[in-house]
């Protein structure tokens, strides 16, 4: 009998149809990418000195890096909360946290107009100490790298009980003491992303009054970083789901179940906070302007997922738990995307809407992210359990 909290490789052929087509948006993508770095960010995008940041920035980190925050957001249950039930989903979420965060940061150097001089940002750090950028720009590339060591546990386990090799004998001497220190380096997986999701809401503080009021808010930086725990839950449901599926593994229904119900928690609160302040901030008359709209989805989007997680049977339902990460993932980005683009207004002479270029980079971003997934889920040991119908 296979133990189902044991990861093991989905194995099976890494090229199929549906790779061929991730591979190809990503090309596409690359090619792009490839064309700003030759040509300057005017070939490619409507970047103005009013919208210095478009859709890259708005989907591709900020709200790429929350749905990179399921590592995060699990990692809160499992070792702060001590809530062991959830350690098969630890290494997965922490696989997408990887991949979120990691072309995250590709975004960020795509977007740069100089990007060329990127490495001073780590060495000459001082000169922007009182940037929250700088904040955001070292938490971030730290916690990739906190997060490959986090996720290595994974390839050292396959080169292990692999053939005899200098593989094998790097996993036999690293994986002792990587195991020692893991409990140090989870610590710090969880402070980097508590200092830089915070410290994107606070970077929108600086804009002052180019921000539209319903969301310029004194709380905007705790306001980050509640969303992104739900986010994060939100975007590991769908990927626990999708997976099971996909690569017909046994569904953790009942795990899963409970953490949609700790999802509804998070929802709920930060629901009930966003409303609260604005209506104590006396800005609720603002709800019936044209931007209400967005704000008023946003607390739809939340309001739904809630009212579907209230009830202990669609909880435990696989396909109402992917409806409910659905709406949680897209309420999560929807406000970030409000607060970075939406609601910022640089003044009725500049204007912004993504090109084509813009949008084939992000499209490529992301199909890049999913062939990776696919990738490293069928070579090394990260999903947790037999194939459905394999245990026993």
């Amino acid at each position: 009998m296979r133990d189902a909290a044991v990861p093991t490789p989905v194995g099976g052929p890494i090229l199929t149809r549906a790779f061929r087509v991730l591979l190809a948006v990503a090309a596409i993508g690359a090619v792009t990418a490839l064309w700003r770095f030759a040509h300057g960010l005017a070939s490619v995008s409507a970047l103005n000195d009013g919208y210095p940041w478009g859709v890259w920035i708005a989907i591709d980190v900020v709200t790429g890096t929350a749905l990179g925050c399921g590592g995060y957001a699990v990692a809160l249950l499992a070792y702060v909360l001590n809530k062991g039930e959830y350690h098969p989903i630890v290494r997965p979420a922490v696989l997408t946290s990887l991949l979120g965060y990691g072309l995250a940061m590709l975004a960020v150097t795509i977007d740069l107009g100089r990007f060329w001089e990127l490495w001073k940002v780590p060495i000459f750090f001082w000169r922007w100490t009182h940037s929250p950028q700088l904040e955001v720009a070292l938490c971030v590339a730290t916690y990739v790298l906190v997060l490959v060591v986090e996720l290595s546990p994974a390839a050292l386990e396959k080169w292990k009980g692999g053939p005899d090799g200098s593989l094998k004998r790097l996993a036999d001497r690293t994986l002792p003491g990587l195991n020692r220190a893991m409990p140090f380096i989870l610590a710090l997986g969880l402070l980097l992303p508590t200092m830089h999701q915070s410290s994107l809401g606070t970077m929108m503080l600086l804009p002052s009054s180019k921000l539209h009021p319903l969301w310029f808010t004194p709380w905007l930086p705790f306001l980050f970083l509640v969303n992104c725990v739900g986010m994060g839950y939100g975007i590991v449901v769908l990927e626990a789901n999708f997976s099971a599926s996909v690569f017909r593994r046994a569904r953790e229904s009942a795990m899963l179940a409970k953490l949609s119900k700790v999802a509804m928690g998070v929802a709920a609160f930060w629901t009930a906070f966003r409303v609260v302040d604005v209506a104590v901030s006396g800005k609720l008359a603002l709800v019936a302007s044209k931007a209400g709209i967005w704000f008023l989805a946003e607390v739809g989007l939340h309001v739904a997922a809630i009212a579907i997680l209230a009830s202990a049977a669609r909880r435990r339902s696989p396909m109402w738990q992917v409806r409910a990460g659905i709406l949680l993932v897209l309420a999560g980005a929807l406000f970030r995307v409000d607060t970075y683009l939406v609601a910022f207004n640089p003044g009725p002479q500049w204007s912004y809407f993504p090109t084509v270029p813009e949008l084939l980079i992000t499209f490529g971003i992301v199909a890049a992210e999913a062939a990776l997934y696919v990738w490293a889920v069928k070579t090394f040991p990260i999903l947790a359990g037999a194939p459905a119908g394999a245990r026993g």
